[in-house]
């Protein structure tokens, strides 16, 4: 559906046989080889292009981004090193806005809003029974992720999570990607707009954001559907912005963890090969 994209997956595939039929003509004989080749077999790990089914908790994520990044401590939006969950300003040229406290402290945002997909769940919308804390009734995230299962497994998904400096995640909140004419920078370098409800990205991560809504609908297609608009656009940002090396990389290292595939990432990493 999302850029029309097959992939065959190897991975699956117990045993390749490939047949070569070759007639040698001799006089009223007709030989016939028969070669059969055996061409693949698979080990006992199995990945799949269906989502996360390891990592439970969000807290649980955060500790593995952390070994997954510890030697590519940049934020995602800035380009921001940072040290001990704390941006290092100087080098990117970013400059805190309206939050001092957040902005000096980095937070794992998820790229594609927790409530795109959470409003979904009717322990978000409604509360549930079990959604009581000193006598008070609570929904939401808070109700979601005691309840469902589900939602935890996606609020986990390391594909769809990023370190961010404090005060981006909270300036993005859950606004949709677009692209603002004439925009106007409020965070000094850092290539990141906000305006009326949508949020405009740098260039050079345009690529990465595409692939990792396409994944989340394409992954969790009940709870997430892309609009029209946003099908156009993160098809031409997908484009202009391919996977690179460090993408290729860190979803390898996603996969050793989390045990499933990005079907978007990996057809750009082979094209890129």
């Amino acid at each position: 559906m999302y850029l029309n994209i097959f992939i065959l997956s190897k991975l699956n595939l117990l045993i390749f046989f490939s047949i070569n039929f070759v007639y040698w003509f001799s006089g009223n004989i007709i030989i016939v080889f028969f070669a059969i080749l055996l061409s693949q077999f698979i080990s006992s790990k199995s990945f799949s292009f269906e989502g996360n089914q390891k990592i439970e908790t969000f807290y649980d994520s955060k500790i593995i981004l952390r070994d997954i990044f510890q030697n590519h401590q940049y934020t995602f939006y800035c380009s921001c090193s940072y040290e001990h969950k704390k941006p290092i300003f100087k080098a990117c040229g970013y400059k805190p806005y309206k939050n001092f406290k957040r902005a000096n402290r980095i937070e794992w945002e998820h790229v594609v809003p927790a409530s795109r997909f959470g409003k979904k769940f009717e322990t978000w919308k409604n509360g549930n029974l079990r959604c009581i804390k000193n006598g008070k009734k609570f929904k939401g995230r808070k109700c979601a992720r005691k309840i469902n299962k589900k939602f935890r497994l996606m609020e986990a998904d390391l594909y769809n999570l990023q370190p961010t400096i404090g005060e981006i995640n909270q300036q993005r909140q859950n606004f949709k990607m677009s692209i603002i004419p004439g925009e106007k920078r409020n965070f000094g370098k850092c290539d990141f707009e906000v305006q009326n409800k949508f949020v405009e990205p740098s260039p050079n991560i345009r690529g990465d954001i595409a692939r990792t809504y396409f994944y989340m609908a394409d992954t969790y297609s009940n709870y997430i559907k892309l609009t029209k608009s946003e099908l156009s656009l993160f098809s031409k940002w997908n484009n202009v912005d391919p996977v690179d090396e460090w993408e290729c990389k860190k979803s390898k290292l996603i996969v050793n963890s989390q045990k499933n595939l990005n079907k978007f990432i990996v057809q750009g990493c082979k094209a890129s090969d």
